[in-house]
């Protein structure tokens, strides 16, 4: 009989033989690969050197967005980079933008898949291929979620909550005048709160149903979404995913949606009392059979709603305040304005918001510096051409949004934050103008643009109205972290932590 150690010595021989057997083959099925594709045979598109076998993916950092862009600066508006086996286009210009959304929109209407989606999404709207099933979700979040008359039915929501979170901060700045108010942290609970009321009713906030695991999740989920996985670079590698790759990461985090989805589902079947809230809406399309909705796909669009509606919302809010706190003369200006508009104590309220164009042009400034979500990715579903470049079916695009804030040619000084800029100008949301994208452009459109931007200016209204604000004690406005975290969706590096008093002049 043969010993123990020696038996697996020699399964662990024969499995290290086995892998760089596996390995070599790869790198030759790999190479093989790229040099059987041509993204242009008739003009080469604008390319950093590359590396072998790794191509340009030493050029990039975690700060995916910045790195993108400053190699658009050297190599120009539309590149092609090698991410390992992967060609991907990068365009960093309103007109290459325009191009891509407006002129081939249809062409490119696709998303591509990655490691992460693949596992995190239920049938989700956000990452869905373009075609049927994607329009028919995107319809069923629109009508029964963010039309004009639902958003209109959700203003008592939003200024219960605003409510609630000018109380927050009232209690801390009575009974901490000196201890930073932890904003960052109050902003997500407060944007928890008014999404969860919207989607699932107001039984869940009262029940706070799976509440304490909310932010870790949608951080872990936008966290995943933005890092590049082995199988993302190297498909050839793929097979490495179950032991190294981040796909066993994703698995645990949509075991934790789908634990909160399935309690949340469950707790409105049990009620059965057919509210107008989001999910009885859905579960009362998944008992209708010419919708055909599934499970999975009720799950993602809850998903959508979720993570989406909490954290981009959230963001905008939180560099709004940072952004105020680097400029005094700006936050002054805002004071001045909503103070001006509603006397006394009294609660800014939604009709209020229609008078304050200054307010406006803070938030549309704060999301040219800071959008969300900085890289809008696309995929081609035929071949097209693009400035002259033949661009193949199938080709991975990446719009950078956060490049396109900062264009020089479009921009007055685009590295400072002048609000100013949007007084008097037509730029909007809407994605009309292609060097203004926050939200993206053409059928792809982020669907939930105002509801977000409504919920946004009210909550920094009421907060800029009832408080006066400072930097902790010994920090100067040059000292406050401006950095980017990584991540599909942008945050601040560190949460922001401010001194909060109560505007006396006000009572």
């Amino acid at each position: 009989m043969v010993p123990p150690q020696e038996l697996l010595f020699t399964l662990m021989q024969s499995l290290s033989l086995l892998c760089i057997s596996l390995f070599f083959i790869s790198i030759l099925h790999s190479i093989a690969k790229r040099r059987s594709f041509s993204i242009s045979p008739d003009k080469l598109i604008p390319s950093p050197p590359k590396l072998p076998f790794i191509g340009n993916l030493h050029q990039l950092s975690l700060l995916f967005h910045q790195s993108l862009y400053s190699l658009s600066l050297k190599y120009g508006p539309i590149m092609l980079l090698q991410l390992g086996e992967v060609p991907c286009l990068i365009v960093s210009s309103s007109d290459m933008a325009c191009a891509v959304m407006r002129t081939h929109d249809i062409t490119l209407a696709s998303r591509p898949s990655s490691v992460a989606t693949e596992v995190l999404r239920f049938g989700d709207m956000a990452f869905e291929p373009y075609g049927e099933n994607w329009r028919k979700l995107r319809k069923i979040f629109t009508i029964h979620l963010m039309s004009a008359k639902k958003l209109h039915s959700y203003t008592t929501i939003r200024e219960e909550e605003v409510g609630k979170l000018i109380a927050k901060i009232s209690n801390h700045a009575s009974s901490s005048s000196c201890n930073p108010v932890e904003l960052s942290k109050a902003l997500f609970s407060f944007m928890m709160d008014v999404i969860c009321r919207v989607v699932s009713g107001k039984f869940i906030i009262e029940e706070r149903l799976m509440y304490a695991m909310m932010q870790e999740v949608v951080e872990e989920s936008f966290g995943l979404v933005g890092q590049f996985s082995i199988g993302d670079v190297f498909p050839s590698f793929s097979w490495l995913e179950g032991l190294i790759g981040l796909g066993r990461r994703a698995t645990r985090t949509k075991k934790k949606w789908d634990l909160f989805f399935e309690e949340v589902i469950q707790a409105h079947v049990e009620r059965n009392k057919g509210e107008d809230n989001f999910v009885d809406i859905l579960l009362s399309l998944k008992n209708d059979s010419s919708v055909n909705l599934t499970m999975n796909q009720m799950k993602g669009l809850l998903l959508n709603a979720f993570a989406a509606g909490i954290d981009t919302t959230y963001i905008t809010i939180d560099w709004a305040m940072c952004e105020l706190m680097k400029n005094p003369t700006i936050m002054k200006k805002l004071q001045e304005e909503v103070r001006g508009m509603v006397k006394n104590g009294d609660m800014v309220r939604s009709e209020d918001l229609n008078q304050m164009g200054y307010l406006r042009a803070v938030i549309k400034e704060t999301l040219r510096l800071h959008p969300p979500i900085p890289v809008l990715p696309r995929e081609s579903m035929e071949e097209c051409e693009i400035n002259g470049f033949t661009i193949p079916k199938g080709t991975k695009i990446l719009i950078n949004a956060w490049a396109i804030g900062r264009e020089a040619k479009s921009w007055e000084v685009p590295e400072e934050f002048m609000p100013e800029r949007f007084i008097g100008s037509q730029l909007d949301y809407s994605g009309n103008n292609f060097q203004y994208i926050p939200f993206g452009a053409g059928r792809r459109i982020c669907p939930g643009i105002a509801f977000g931007s409504a919920t946004a200016e009210l909550a920094l209204a009421n907060m800029i109205h009832h408080f006066d604000w400072e930097l902790p004690s010994g920090m100067t406005t040059e000292e406050l972290d401006m950095s980017d975290s990584p991540g599909f969706s942008v945050h601040r590096k560190n949460e922001l932590e401010l001194v909060v008093k109560k505007a006396h002049c006000l009572y």
